[in-house]
């Protein structure tokens, strides 16, 4: 097996081991003995790639961003020009936001907790990052395509999104929060926003 191989294997191993934990036992608990034996890796193997639980949590954060912009990036070459058919997949993904059981959702709460410490700090500070310049490439890929209006200010509209966002998934860790404003609405608020231009 290849060395670029290798990586990629472990680095799924590692991901699937510690989402399942995180599903099974939740995010406090978790330790890297578990994951190793879960994966079924050598610590050594798993050390050689990470350091700590927390930049395992980071790659499920950046698992979750990069999924999302590839499947958005195969609806705009597959239909380029339509506004629909990216924007319905969105709104498809938008659905986990409000997943209690979600392990992006159970990993930034937990991490939302703990950012006092430094490398917390800059696994969040990534995450938020990445999610504005995924938001802000969709839109301006719309634009490019003439299906979002020029007019729409794609730096201020993709954070607000992701502003919006990260409101979803925190509601997630609230027991009996209301629910007036779901995933759905953010998908149609989102489109709306879209299509009207949202100038901030």
């Amino acid at each position: 097996m290849k060395q670029e191989e290798r990586r990629q294997q472990t680095t799924r191993q590692l991901l699937e081991a510690t989402k399942a934990l995180i599903g099974e036992k939740g995010c406090h608990v978790i330790t890297m003995k578990d994951i190793m034996e879960r994966s079924e890796l050598s610590k050594g193997a798993i050390f050689h790639y990470v350091k700590s639980k927390y930049e395992l949590f980071a790659w499920v954060l950046e698992e979750s961003l990069t999924a999302t912009n590839e499947r958005f990036e195969k609806q705009v070459e597959r239909h380029p020009g339509d506004f629909e058919q990216p924007m319905e997949m969105l709104a498809k993904q938008f659905a986990e936001l409000e997943d209690a059981g979600s392990p992006t959702n159970k990993v930034l709460m937990y991490l939302l907790g703990k950012e006092d410490d430094p490398a917390v700090a800059d696994v969040l500070r990534q995450f938020y990052e990445r999610s504005v310049l995924f938001s802000r490439r969709w839109i301006e890929t719309g634009q490019r395509h003439g299906v979002i209006p020029a007019s729409v200010d794609a730096a201020r509209t993709a954070e607000l999104f992701v502003v919006l966002s990260l409101g979803l998934r925190a509601r997630t860790s609230i027991p009996g929060a209301g629910t007036a404003f779901t995933a759905g609405h953010f998908a149609a608020f989102v489109s709306g926003s879209l299509r009207g231009g949202f100038k901030g």
